[in-house]
């Protein structure tokens, strides 16, 4: 979708909304809209990347967008589901997955969540060898139909944000493979298990790029393929890559695509794409962020020691991240009249404040954009993975309501609602009143 198109459509989006009052300045001042379509053409073009002669199950991050129908729409698109927490396999099994399309993956697995998981058949990747000593005495009254795997931490780097980097020489996941002694370790647990048949790694996710991603899935190749060679046999059967995929929020367009991220993963890994090994792949912001985005009225502008401030309803409850990481998780904002027709006019750099009671409240600063005023709107983009499906509680404001939008070829927009808004006395009774 050119830059031109994505602006118009949703722009298209905002005025169906207002005039379903699914954004009212009365009794919607704020909600948030996942294109469908967009979805569905992200899950084609990843599953075009990679090669016919390759068994590959691409599995959805549920931690990116967790509301039900949306891992619905996933799996009718052929996608499993990558879960980190009870709630989330919940989350996956309501959905309609099936067991052993459905990856548990937790630094934090307590031993009834290992139990349920490996009594469902649903697999799972050990995160460090005292887990793996919990899996041997869960199995040992029970068979499981479980793939079991390790996550190895291939100690490649981090990325440009290191919050999310999940491969660097001290992160808390995987088993550091460069550590003395670790290697042996590791081959040693693989041989004594003969169960233990696949290996996980996952290097990061934003800002890490495309040759950090595969390096490190270069790296677990090498150490399945040291297993296979100490066993004398075809002991690790299936590589999970995890996901990670980088988004480019500076734009509309969807870079870098998965078919660059395969061709890195073939420049590196060639042996993934023999045949010899099943994939998994774990996305989950490069399949939804970009097909998203939360809008917001805006309530109040004021100017403060000559800087204008619009004060609106979109803050750090649906975009924790770029609230408090503003330099790493920037977003792009779109301006709106009333109707929720493009604003025009001169830009004005000014501040975009959320509703939440603490000064670093601000989604954008010194942002040029038309100016302003009390009943417009305001569009964050690019916020269809995370932000609003997960909000924050800050001050107990109610979690927004959550459309999904399909739009037919004569341009009319239909809307279903994927979670309703939640209501006051909902809030209460979630906090005991």
């Amino acid at each position: 979708m050119t830059r031109p198109q994505a602006a118009e459509r949703r722009e298209l989006v905002l005025r169906a909304a207002v005039r379903a009052r699914l954004l009212d300045p009365e009794d919607a001042l704020l909600a948030a809209f996942v294109d469908l379509d967009a979805v569905a053409a992200n899950v084609a073009a990843l599953h075009r990347a990679f090669p016919d002669g390759v068994d590959v199950l691409h599995t959805f991050a549920a931690k990116a967008n967790c509301l039900v129908p949306v891992l619905e729409r996933l799996r009718g698109h052929g996608m499993g589901c990558e879960v980190a927490s009870p709630g989330e396999l919940a989350q996956a099994l309501a959905a309609g997955f099936a067991p052993d399309r459905i990856v548990l993956d937790s630094p934090a697995k307590t031993r009834r969540e290992l139990r349920h998981a490996l009594d469902l058949g649903v697999a799972v990747n050990a995160d460090n060898l005292q887990e793996l000593s919990r899996i041997d005495a869960l199995l040992d009254d029970r068979g499981s139909r479980s793939r079991i795997g390790v996550r190895l931490n291939p100690q490649v780097g981090s990325g440009s944000i290191g919050a999310t980097s999940t491969a660097t020489a001290t992160s808390k996941f995987g088993i550091p493979l460069a550590d003395p002694g670790n290697a042996e370790l590791l081959l040693r647990a693989y041989r004594d298990r003969p169960w233990l048949t696949w290996v996980h790694v996952h290097v990061g996710s934003q800002g890490c790029t495309l040759d950090l991603m595969a390096e490190g899935v270069a790296r677990a190749v090498a150490f399945a393929e040291q297993v296979d060679s100490a066993a004398g046999r075809r002991q690790v059967v299936g590589i999970d890559i995890g996901g990670g995929l980088p988004v480019d929020f500076t734009g509309d367009t969807a870079d870098p695509g998965f078919d660059a991220y395969v061709d890195r993963l073939r420049a590196r890994a060639p042996v993934l794409f023999d045949g010899g090994y099943r994939v998994i792949t774990e996305f989950g912001r490069a399949l939804l962020a970009k097909s998203g985005f939360t809008a917001a009225f805006v309530e109040y502008t004021k100017t403060s020691g000559g800087r204008r401030i619009a004060v609106t309803h979109a803050g750090a409850q649906v975009a924790a991240r770029t609230v408090f990481m503003p330099d790493a998780w920037p977003l792009r904002i779109s301006a709106h009249g009333p109707t929720g027709a493009a604003k025009e006019g001169e830009p004005t750099v000014q501040d975009v404040a959320g509703p939440c009671c603490f000064s670093g409240d601000l989604v954008a600063r010194a942002r040029p954009l038309p100016l302003l005023e009390p009943g417009d709107i305001v569009a964050l983009l690019d916020t269809g993975a995370y932000y609003a499906t997960t909000p924050f509680g800050y001050n107990s404001l109610p979690e927004p309501a959550v459309h999904g939008v399909t739009v037919g070829a004569d341009g009319t927009v239909r809307f279903e609602v994927l979670r309703p808004a939640q209501t006051v006395e909902d809030l209460l009774a979630r906090t005991g009143g």
